[in-house]
């Protein structure tokens, strides 16, 4: 199986300071907005050997483009950045449009699209307690948006036992919540705002069928292959389990932030059928934890790291990582981060050691502001080991308060060696699974090639650990390989209705449907859905394309032609306009549709 690894493809600048935007007066106007900026890096990530892309939240944020919105602060369902509202079409990382097109390149670039999916709480509402929420429709008026909610939509703010006097919420704290069975024990139930109700919800199901649906929308709009599920401590896992087996999602990737320490709390998370039944992976607070501790505490004992967190005992569900956009930010660990001279140690580990590693952009990246100065060649160096010698099952070779050593036993093998002391350089003898008198090269560079005894043994001398580069990773000699980008087609769904943000068909009116960037001389296939409700015998729908650099192609659909497609080939790269009117039909009937577009992005946008 290839290996896989994760780029957290967004950061902050501070704790509430999302990325540069073009539109932020306090950023430079000359700046890409991000899903371009992404876009323009897809095919060299492809080439560092990166296999996915965890996504900034889609949605557009309740503080519209302002520093604060992250996406987190999710809004309306149906807004990614294609509805005027919250002072914006864009959302902090662009529109629809560029989002779209951005994910069409990633995929182009055989990188698989992970989606952040905030699915606990809902912001900016009205009415008592701001849980009442009306969206816009597609021509804009104020309401008439899909999937408006009330206060039955979401549980009381006090869970279960923490009811202050007087207060009786009408809608209970739903099952199997992980704050209501471990963190409100130490009385610390994080509320982030209205907790939507996904169990409880008022009528029976309404929250779960239709959250359910904008999940989907999303998935379909652009081709995801992975979620990253947000704050799932706060979310009944009976929502999750039925979310993530439905048919659209039960091949998709999932992993769960599960903020906690506690290696029995995440793997239980993880593993009980009570809880989500091995159906979803979590991030590796545990190993975070302790990469934090020997980041910062002099008299950490390296021996800790042998088969350390949730990578150790169940790397198949292990998500590691040395930093994310929290942990850089929040206020009880700023100034205790893992310190930028201590993270190449950290990402060795991550790197050699089993689990499916999350590199964080901004230490990969060499924009203003971020670590790639410094950090950008050992992470380079590091995935390329990962991706081309890091494999099979670990085995300890030896462990002391500085040193820990381990051998990788799958593929050609890997030794490594990690060093946490800055001032001194370590020599130990070990034993390997290297065949006696075997050369052996360090793919770091960090040491000189050694040769194994003739009892498999070899001297291994790691460097002392300054700025963070007191390892080495040794194996066989003349592995050598780099990363061929494996283009794909993509295949995203544009859905026209009232109560969404693309239009439907309407008689007399040719709608402009979306536009997609397409590569040259390629073959795109429209596929067209369509109810039929009101239609006449005569009404037919003309879909229109219009691709870059060639003539307009047309299809006109009858009643009976629902679900045929439209096959054309394109010019230049570019744009492609597509169009939908509807004919002989009734002044005022409108037409509710789907059309599935499946084409080639180009593999760098220029």
């Amino acid at each position: 199986m290839k290996p896989k690894s994760l780029l957290q493809a967004f950061y902050k600048r501070g704790m509430y300071v999302a990325l540069p935007c073009p539109a932020d007066p306090k950023d430079d106007p000359a700046t890409d907005w991000w899903w371009d900026h992404l876009a323009k890096q897809a095919d060299e990530l492809a080439r560092l050997g990166f296999t996915a892309l965890w996504l900034p939240p889609v949605y557009k944020a309740q503080q519209g483009i302002s520093e604060a919105g992250l996406g987190y602060s999710v809004y309306d369902d149906y807004d990614i950045g294609w509805k005027n509202q919250k002072a914006t079409l864009h959302t902090r990382y662009g529109d629809r449009e560029q989002l779209t097109r951005c994910a069409a390149i990633l995929r182009a670039n055989g990188l698989d699209i992970y989606l952040d999916l905030q699915l606990n709480h809902r912001k900016d509402g009205t009415g008592p307690d701001g849980m009442t929420f009306d969206y816009p429709d597609a021509d804009g008026n104020p309401t008439g948006g899909r999937f408006p909610k009330n206060a039955r939509c979401f549980h009381s703010r006090y869970p279960s036992g923490h009811i202050p006097s007087g207060f009786s919420p009408e809608i209970p704290e739903d099952p199997h919540v992980p704050d209501g069975v471990w963190e409100l024990q130490m009385g610390s139930k994080v509320y982030f705002g209205p907790d939507l109700a996904h169990i409880n919800s008022k009528p029976p199901g309404y929250v779960l069928q239709n959250l359910n649906a904008a999940v989907l929308w999303q998935c379909n709009a652009l081709n995801i292959q992975g979620l990253r599920l947000d704050h799932v401590q706060g979310i009944s896992t009976d929502y999750l389990k039925q979310l993530l087996n439905l048919e659209a999602l039960r091949d998709k990737f999932a992993v769960g932030e599960f903020w906690d320490g506690s290696l029995s709390h995440i793997h239980d998370w993880i593993q009980k059928p009570e809880w989500m039944n091995n159906r979803s992976s979590a991030f590796d607070f545990p190993l975070y934890f302790t990469l934090l501790s020997m980041s910062n505490d002099p008299h950490f004992y390296m021996g800790n790291l042998d088969h350390a967190g949730l990578a150790g005992i169940d790397p198949f569900h292990s998500v590691t990582f040395v930093e994310n956009h929290d942990t850089e930010s929040r206020r009880d660990l700023i100034g205790k981060n893992i310190q930028p001279n201590d993270k190449p140690l950290a990402y060795a580990y991550i790197l050699t050691s089993e689990g499916f590693p999350c590199v964080f952009y901004k230490d990969y990246s060499k924009d203003p502001g971020c670590l790639g100065d410094r950090l950008n060649h050992t992470i380079v160096n590091l995935m390329w080991i990962h991706q081309n010698i890091a494999d099979g099952p670990t085995l300890q070779r030896w462990k002391d308060g500085g040193v820990f050593a381990y051998e990788r036993l799958g593929g050609s093998h890997l030794l490594v060696g990690l060093n946490k002391d800055k001032h001194a350089s370590r020599t130990i003898h070990i034993d390997t699974g290297f065949p006696p008198n075997t050369l052996l090269h360090d793919y770091t560079g960090h040491g000189t090639d050694i040769r194994t005894s003739a009892n498999r043994s070899v001297t291994l001398n790691i460097p002392r650990n300054t700025d963070g580069l007191g390892y080495v990773c040794y194996s066989l000699p003349g592995i050598a390989g780099g990363f061929a980008n494996a283009p794909s087609r993509v295949t995203q769904v544009f859905e026209g209705a009232q109560d969404l943000d693309i239009k439907p068909a309407q008689a007399g009116t040719s709608i402009r449907v979306f536009r997609i960037w397409a590569e040259a001389n390629h073959q795109v296939t429209a596929t067209l859905i369509f109810e039929t409700s009101g239609w006449r015998p005569s009404t037919r729908l003309l879909l229109s394309a219009q691709p870059s650099g060639s003539t307009s192609v047309t299809k006109t659909y009858s009643g009976n032609d629902s679900g045929q497609t439209l096959t054309f080939e394109t010019g230049s790269q570019g744009w492609c306009t597509f169009n939908l009117s509807l004919q002989n039909a009734d002044s005022g009937l409108k037409t509710n549709y789907k059309l599935s577009l499946t084409y080639q992005a180009p593999v760098r946008l220029v």
